[in-house]
């Protein structure tokens, strides 16, 4: 199987070098993308929004052959359904890596400082307790001297999605800041972050319990549960 990973924000391929090889191991085909304006810090990312980035995934699923899935991480997953919505005949499933589906006309984080055209990685203390669990100081050190500040307009640009047939791509969300319990309980009480995945007919849960970046924090656990998802 082909399989696409798509990076959450301040990210590029280089961030699923620990998972790309379980994935490998079991025989996928494995494609860690980096977007557009993630290529360096020195990238122009002035003119590059939402669709820009649903766009380049759609043309690298257009550049291969039969089914492929895809996974996203964080910002990634909202990227990853837009994908589904475009080309929903060849998804064959959909990975949400502490991350889901986003709603028409939603944006991924608007609430993200900006400096111009960019959204720099924050400071920690703007993250939650639940983002930073097992995440340690080193890793925070090879985090931020490897994070590429995201285009502006990615994280603020609303979601424009046109295909019903996007719910019919079978999903799996790894859950890891909140137990998939509480997911659960979101959407049976209607939480309008939950909305889109509500909608969706086929979807598995796994938990993971760690930090928001599994793929620092337990890339191990989490190429097996990939390589799981996948088997499904």
């Amino acid at each position: 199987m082909d399989v696409m990973l798509i990076p959450g924000f301040w990210l590029d391929a280089s961030s699923w070098q620990q998972v790309t090889p379980l994935l490998e191991e079991a025989g996928h085909r494995v494609h860690p993308l980096t977007l557009p304006g993630l290529e360096s810090v020195d990238a122009d990312r002035s003119s590059i929004g939402l669709r820009d980035h649903v766009d380049a995934v759609v043309a690298a699923v257009d550049a291969l052959e039969g089914e492929v899935v895809l996974v996203g991480h964080s910002g990634g997953g909202a990227i990853a359904h837009g994908v589904a919505d475009a080309r929903p005949d060849r998804i064959a499933r959909v990975v949400y890596v502490d991350a889901g589906p986003l709603g028409e006309g939603n944006a991924i984080n608007a609430e993200l400082p900006i400096e111009g055209h960019d959204v720099p990685l924050p400071g920690w203390s703007e993250f939650s307790d639940e983002d930073l669990v097992d995440l340690t100081d080193d890793l925070r050190e090879s985090f931020r001297a490897r994070a590429i500040p995201e285009p502006a307009r990615v994280a603020t640009d609303p979601m424009e999605l046109s295909d019903e047939r996007r719910f019919d791509v079978p999903i799996t969300v790894i859950a890891c800041e909140f137990p998939s319990s509480m997911l659960t309980e979101w959407i049976a009480a209607g939480s309008p972050f939950t909305l889109e995945l509500a909608k969706v007919k086929h979807v598995d849960y796994v938990d993971l319990p760690t930090g928001h970046w599994p793929q620092f924090t337990k890339p191990v656990q989490l190429g097996q549960a990939i390589v799981a998802a996948i088997g499904r």
